[in-house]
């Protein structure tokens, strides 16, 4: 049922179903929908595929048909796995022709990163979405991290993605870092990021705004890490059964990733710690010094 149909209330004491859905555009038919709940067998298959993804986002669906069979004994067709990609929301990465023409309702944005030394906290942030298999069902996982120190600053997770996802993992991220700003925020094409809503967030707030380029993972390589870290070794060990105990479960691995696990990166500290510390102090604050 869409979220018009929702509104519709059928004990209404003054207006008739046909009425309700006359003045909200929505079809009467719809009221009756039931959603199908998605079978045991296609979760398995999203599950395999979420692994394959991580480990090669540039296969494409042919070669996933045919690792489905060789590696896991499954025969599953291509338009199968092309609607399953659908559904967790990843598609093949590779360089391709221009095409087609963007949607001119969602403006796109250059890449800010290329060649820009990134060295304090808040230089610039990240997010992206990925999809999260569970026992009964999938959700979604948006998270935002400090480029600087690749402390997660905010996350969040729903059963739909849409560009709410994105909002509220942007707003725990803008709590946890105090009111600090980014001077640049990056993200793909997806279009939670191109939407009006998310792109107005940022601009009210100042904020560059950074895109990857089509196609281009490595723009964003960071977070690409991230989740194959949480997912390896947290998200495909437990299985989480609900969006409750995914969430509690996020919590505790997050925590000890920002907080508690050394960073190789950063000589054994933590992103925590590395967000924390004061920046370098530039040449003219040095002179001042000095000459104080």
């Amino acid at each position: 049922m869409s979220g018009r149909a929702e509104l519709v209330e059928k004990e209404h004491p003054h207006l008739s179903l046909r009425t309700q859905c006359e003045l909200l555009a929505v079809c009467r038919s719809s009221l009756d929908y039931e959603p199908v709940p998605v079978s045991a067998e296609d979760l398995k298959i999203m599950r395999i595929m979420d692994g394959i993804y991580l480990r090669d986002p540039c296969i494409g669906a042919r070669r996933i048909v045919l690792l489905l069979e060789r590696d896991h004994a499954l025969c599953v067709n291509r338009k199968r796995v092309s609607r399953l990609r659908r559904v967790m929301g990843i598609e093949t990465i590779f360089c391709r022709p221009r095409t087609s023409i963007p949607d001119h309702e969602h403006t796109k944005f250059p890449y800010l990163l290329r060649e820009k030394s990134i060295t304090r906290a808040n230089d610039a942030w990240c997010s992206d979405i990925t999809y999260v298999p569970m026992a009964g069902g999938n959700a979604f996982l948006c998270a935002v991290m400090d480029w600087h120190s690749r402390k997660v600053l905010g996350w969040a997770v729903s059963n739909t993605m849409d560009v709410t996802l994105c909002l509220t993992a942007l707003a725990r991220a803008l709590q946890a870092a105090g009111g600090v700003l980014p001077e640049i925020f990056n993200t793909d094409q997806g279009s939670q990021y191109t939407s009006r809503e998310w792109v107005a967030a940022l601009q009210e707030k100042g904020i560059a705004i950074s895109m990857d380029g089509k196609g281009r993972w490595m723009d964003n390589v960071f977070i690409e890490r991230l989740w194959r870290s949480v997912k390896y070794e947290d998200i495909y060990l437990r299985e989480y059964a609900t969006i409750d105990d995914l969430i509690a479960g996020l919590a505790r691995w997050f925590y000890d990733y920002n907080e508690w696990r050394p960073h190789a990166t950063f000589g054994g500290s933590t992103p925590a710690k590395i967000y924390a510390q004061k920046p370098p102090a530039t040449d003219a604050q040095t002179e001042l010094k000095t000459a104080a």
